[in-house]
């Protein structure tokens, strides 16, 4: 009695072998790709709260324009400001006002720096969860922050341009809000 026996791999099985390794290494790669993106998409949330922390800081330690006359929300576009820091040879002696100025000032330029797309505002908001692109444009204007200016609550909102979406291309906004009470 003879017995055939097979040694060793058909052409079939090493095919089907193939695709299932194929099949998983695109799995792989996909699962790889998205960590890499929700890494750099986290990056800029991460950047956005440490940004709105910064300006409440801010404005807790430049109390008299905090409080007393509400110099942090939203000044005039345009308006400049005084050299109110050590520039490592000579400081102006700066008011209150002009120091909230110099702070926004500083603020607005690292949101525009470390933010793709940034903006931010500082307001009063009864409603500090709104706001954004409405008009789809790709950016975030001034007309755009929808602060309602009533209520005590002081709302810190930043956006910035995450990513584009695959299927037509506009850019993604994402909105980072913090609120605090003086």
């Amino acid at each position: 009695m003879s017995m055939n026996r097979q040694k060793g791999f058909t052409l079939l099985e090493i095919l089907i072998a193939a695709v299932v390794l194929a099949i998983g290494l695109l799995g792989l790669a996909k699962l790889q790709t998205t960590g890499l993106h929700q890494t750099h998409s986290s990056g800029f949330r991460t950047r956005a709260t440490l940004l709105a922390y910064d300006i409440t800081d801010r404005m807790r330690a430049n109390r008299a324009a905090f409080l007393n006359n509400g110099n942090y929300i939203d000044p005039p576009a345009g308006t400049t400001s005084k050299q109110c820091e050590w520039d490592g040879t000579a400081v102006e002696d700066c008011t209150s006002t002009e120091m909230a100025q110099f702070d926004l000032a500083q603020w607005r330029a690292a949101i525009g720096s470390d933010l793709p797309g940034g903006s931010g505002t500082v307001c009063l908001d009864s409603t500090p969860d709104d706001g954004g692109d409405a008009d789809n444009d790709g950016t975030v204007d001034a007309s755009e922050y929808a602060c309602d200016g009533n209520g005590s609550v002081y709302a810190v909102k930043i956006w910035w341009t995450d990513e584009f979406d695959a299927t037509n291309g506009n850019p993604v906004i994402k909105r980072f809000v913090t609120t605090f009470q003086p």
